[in-house]
């Protein structure tokens, strides 16, 4: 009984997270992120999934504006403290709702440390660009380097992690079925 009741649960959380990580992903990219795009001319560093070299970061920067550069921080940056957490709550409870018929499997908890490291690296990326914005005109390569390394890492992390939700949710349809009661 206890394995059905958390069964369900997990479903819900991973529903609710998704509904709430999708609403704040929808407007980061239809308002902060266009706004940022519109007022630079660039593409933003949140976007950027194979990074940027220094120069990159400031033509962006000084595209930006010092108005830019506070509605980045102030705007973009808030919603995506919240965005990473959704994120990886929906692909941790999706790969747990899934892999429950899958006990002591390898591929869930590589699932979950892939969801738990895109979300890290999104809040490395995050502090980054923070620090890049604070200290403009005077950003140091290894602090731009930084940032981008996350952002790579974040970005390949988190496609990992999406590719194994799906996976597990498609081995997930091909488990025998009279388990799925229990």
């Amino acid at each position: 009984m206890p394995k059905r009741i958390q069964f369900k649960h997990i479903g819900w959380i991973a529903i609710g997270a998704g509904v709430t990580g999708v609403s704040i992903y929808l407007l980061m990219i239809n308002v902060t992120l266009a706004h940022i795009e519109a007022v630079s001319g660039q593409i933003p560093f949140d976007m950027r999934p194979f990074g940027y070299a220094p120069a990159d970061a400031a033509m962006m920067l000084d595209a930006l504006g010092a108005d830019g550069r506070k509605y980045y921080l102030s705007h973009q940056i808030l919603l995506d403290t919240i965005y990473p957490a959704m994120l990886a709550l929906t692909l941790i409870a999706t790969i747990c709702w899934f892999g429950q018929r899958m006990p002591k499997s390898k591929l869930v908890r590589a699932g979950i440390a892939a969801s738990v490291g895109a979300a890290l690296f999104d809040y490395v990326e995050n502090l980054g660009i923070a620090a890049m914005i604070l200290n403009w005109p005077d950003i140091s390569a290894p602090l731009v380097f930084s940032a981008s390394a996350a952002t790579i890492v974040k970005s390949c992390l988190t496609t990992v992690a999406v590719s194994m939700a799906f996976l597990i949710g498609i081995i997930w349809t091909r488990l025998p079925k009279e388990d799925l009661g229990r």
